[in-house]
């Protein structure tokens, strides 16, 4: 049985060199030339093909003022978004919670309050009609002044085409509910992956994020995502690592909270009750409703205490 020598290093090296010649002789004729980096990072030249990496200094850039200025809602809620003390401009939110929290009230909520102070705000829906909006409107009349595109009535239009258009007009605020139907229904029509959807959903929400719209809007995104049987995250860890915070939207009980797990311009773990009970509107407050009741019940029992004319055994 013949057997064939192994090739030497000589030869090795000629391949390579002749390998490396024909992808240089390709990338000069699309017109991309090699690209130096400084000694001491990389040992020669770096040659990337159709990427033109850019090495940043920080105190070289320059911003546009308006970005750092935020949007504000009007209650307590402007005190958990940032630590300036609203929602920032270009920035994405996922807001997961439980099942019947009142995800979409509250955020619908948040989006009337940017837009009574001047901001221009638009509601995706992807699962609710206008019959289950209109009954919204009843009970909070502000909902009514959003503008709201409910993206099921163009089932037979690509999706994509229709976001694009609809973004085109250039928001401050865009509330999407949820991620994830929006995402299923590109998936649909354009018949590719679920990541492929996210993929194209989170680079249109990127893009709009610098003002890439026909009025320079630095755009902000809400989007609330479904959340598994145990409570966590629907979605890819690209969608996570390209949101600026998530929030959760919970129960304790019979009560309600909201509070960021992960927020690049605010508080984490800060949590904000609200309460759905009030008319025509939503009711927010950093104190525990529990720890009020606890201590309601202490001062009935102190109550109960001094008619006997007996001291609390816990003085």
């Amino acid at each position: 049985m013949n057997t064939r020598k192994p090739m030497s290093e000589e030869a090795k090296a000629r391949i390579a060199e002749g390998v490396r010649k024909s992808f240089e002789a390709k990338r000069l004729a699309a017109g991309i030339t090699p690209i130096n980096v400084p000694s001491g990072t990389v040992n020669g030249p770096v040659e990337l093909l159709g990427i033109v990496p850019e090495l940043v200094k920080m105190n070289e850039l320059v911003f546009d003022p308006s970005l750092f200025v935020p949007m504000k809602i009007g209650n307590e809620v402007d005190a958990l978004f940032s630590t300036l003390g609203g929602l920032t401009k270009s920035t994405n939110f996922i807001l997961i919670g439980d099942p019947g929290v009142g995800k979409s009230t509250v955020t619908l909520d948040i989006i009337s309050g940017l837009q009574g102070n001047g901001n221009k705000c638009l509601f995706i829906s992807a699962e609710m009609d206008r019959t289950d909006l209109y009954l919204y409107v009843q009970r909070y009349p502000k909902f009514g002044e959003i503008d709201i595109l409910f993206l099921p009535e163009y089932d037979e239009h690509n999706p994509k085409l229709v976001l694009e258009a609809i973004l085109e007009n250039g928001y401050d605020v865009v509330l999407i509910d949820s991620f994830i139907e929006v995402q299923d229904s590109i998936k649909e029509f354009n018949k590719i992956a679920g990541n492929s959807a996210e993929k194209w959903l989170v680079d249109l929400m990127k893009s709009h994020n610098m003002g890439r719209n026909k009025t320079g809007a630095y755009t902000s995104f809400l989007c609330i995502q479904q959340v598994n049987k145990d409570g966590s995250f629907v979605g890819t860890n690209k969608l996570k690592h390209n949101t600026h915070g998530m929030m959760e939207i919970r129960f304790t009980g019979d009560d309600r909270y909201m509070q960021f797990i992960k927020n690049r311009k605010g508080e984490v773990l800060k949590k904000l009750y609200y309460d759905l009970s009030t008319p025509k509107d939503v009711s927010y407050s950093y104190e525990d409703p529990s720890a009020s009741d606890e201590d309601d019940d202490e001062e009935d029992e102190e109550r109960d205490y001094s008619k006997l004319g007996i001291r609390n055994s816990r003085d």
